[in-house]
């Protein structure tokens, strides 16, 4: 049974060989990683570095890219690792056992319930690092403004898909039209709630996959048409990002833009860059 666009970049769901019908969606999280690990180089090589992490295989994937994205400087830069519970109620006190080891860089690998009690709690006891937060937990609308606009100020994330909160992108016509499905199919959603846009994406690119198949709906075509996406331009992301598959590679989205929160918004700065190559 095809398994399509699953809401993960967990490395192992690029796996044709051994999961030949399971395919993931968003960019990597070892490559979104390794990013941050290139940016960190370049512009902070002498930093130390506290990480905390979901401890499940989504937190191991991106300690894993960032080190590998550091190579031999990663015992050295990295000072501190501190791993939590999705059962626990809340990570106050990780944080500030983070604090304590002078970091002044801090990688946030948390979901967005946690990722809002961190920037939180770190602004409550003026803990003040360079603050990497995951992609996953980029969210205006479950994220930042939960967490206070003003405890967020300087964070640095990465983007593929449309801020729907963005003034930017008032009048482009793949955000009309992400208006206009929400009218019609879900006017109760929360338009600045990431996942909305992330869900419409992801039906985007099942249709365009179903397209494909014309009458030919049998597994074995869908999965066929689903490894044979080709520069694949969808209304919801950045421009530049475009979906791209094949037999070897089922990973549909490889490409980011970091960005910085800023008032009441995330300002992307810098090239579209293709996590695949890290660069």
């Amino acid at each position: 049974m095809p398994q399509l666009f699953v809401a993960t970049g967990a490395t192992k769901w690029n796996d044709p060989k051994d999961f030949p019908w399971t395919m993931g969606w968003q960019p990597n999280y070892q490559s979104e990683s390794r990013i941050y690990a290139k940016y960190i180089l370049k512009e902070k090589p002498n930093a130390k570095i506290a990480i905390l992490y979901q401890n499940d295989d989504y937190g191991k994937d991106y300690v894993k890219g960032l080190k590998d994205g550091l190579g031999a400087k990663a015992a050295t830069m990295i000072v501190a690792e501190e791993s939590y519970e999705t059962s626990q109620p809340t990570i106050d006190s990780n944080i500030v056992k983070l604090k304590s080891t002078n970091a002044d860089v801090f990688f946030n690998v948390t979901t967005p319930k946690f990722a809002a009690q961190a920037i939180k709690k770190m602004h409550e006891i003026e803990w003040k690092p360079v603050h990497f937060l995951n992609n996953v937990s980029a969210s205006i609308g479950s994220v930042m403004k939960p967490a206070g606009f003003e405890n967020g100020q300087g964070i640095i994330s990465s983007a593929y898909l449309k801020d729907t909160s963005d003034p930017e992108w008032k009048n482009d016509a793949g955000m009309k039209a992400f208006d206009e499905f929400l009218t019609k199919y879900f006017p109760e959603g929360n338009r600045i709630d990431g996942s909305v846009m992330y869900g419409y994406t992801v039906a985007q690119g099942l249709v365009h996959v179903l397209k494909a198949c014309g009458d030919n709906l049998t597994r074995a075509n869908v999965m066929k048409q689903a490894a044979s996406i080709k520069n694949l331009e969808l209304g919801g992301l950045l421009p530049g990002i475009k979906v791209n598959t094949s037999a070897t590679d089922f990973a549909p989205i490889s490409a980011v833009q970091l960005m910085r929160f800023k008032g009441e918004a995330w300002q992307r700065f810098g090239e579209i860059i293709d996590a695949d190559v890290g660069g």
